[in-house]
């Protein structure tokens, strides 16, 4: 197995893109970091084979719920909202308007869209990830990108 150093360089970027998409931008980093440390836990029996990209979105995904469950559980009230980033962008992607356009589908179409479009896994692993058949993921993860073009129209590679 290679080092999980390279497992974080080579999936870091694609599993903060999925928690972005999931979660938004301001709880993305804690996701990826919850993300990370359960993986480096349960790395050394990772069976030699596997998807390590599936495997890390899947628990991105797992640790994502956690953190929607965990802001539905908890009211901050403040005197005034806080003021949006600068520039409003994720750090260094230079794409806000893709990822408002994302934060803005229903949640079924943006778990779909991230995790097939963002995360490349299959409709079949989205679906067990989101409840429902490969079909439907399939349907979602197409009106969520139906929308996105409705509202950007220039291309964009993930």
């Amino acid at each position: 197995m290679e080092p999980f150093e390279r497992v974080v360089e080579q999936h870091g970027a694609t599993v903060l893109r999925v928690c972005r998409a999931v979660v938004g931008e301001h709880a993305a980093e804690d996701a990826w970091s919850e993300t990370f440390l359960a993986a480096l836990t349960a790395y050394p029996r990772l069976r030699p084979g596997s998807d390590v990209r599936a495997w890390l979105v899947t628990i991105a995904h797992r640790k994502a719920v956690d953190v929607l469950r965990a802001r539905s559980r908890s009211a901050v009230p403040v005197a005034e909202p806080p003021e949006p980033p600068p520039s409003g962008e994720h750090p260094g992607d230079g794409r806000a308007e893709v990822w408002r356009a994302v934060a803005a589908l229903p949640p079924k179409q943006r778990q779909c869209v991230a995790y097939h479009h963002v995360g490349g896994l299959p409709y079949d692993e989205v679906a067990a990830l989101v409840g429902g058949t490969p079909a439907a993921a399939r349907r979602a993860a197409a009106d969520g990108i139906a929308a996105l073009r409705r509202t950007w129209t220039t291309e964009v590679e993930w």
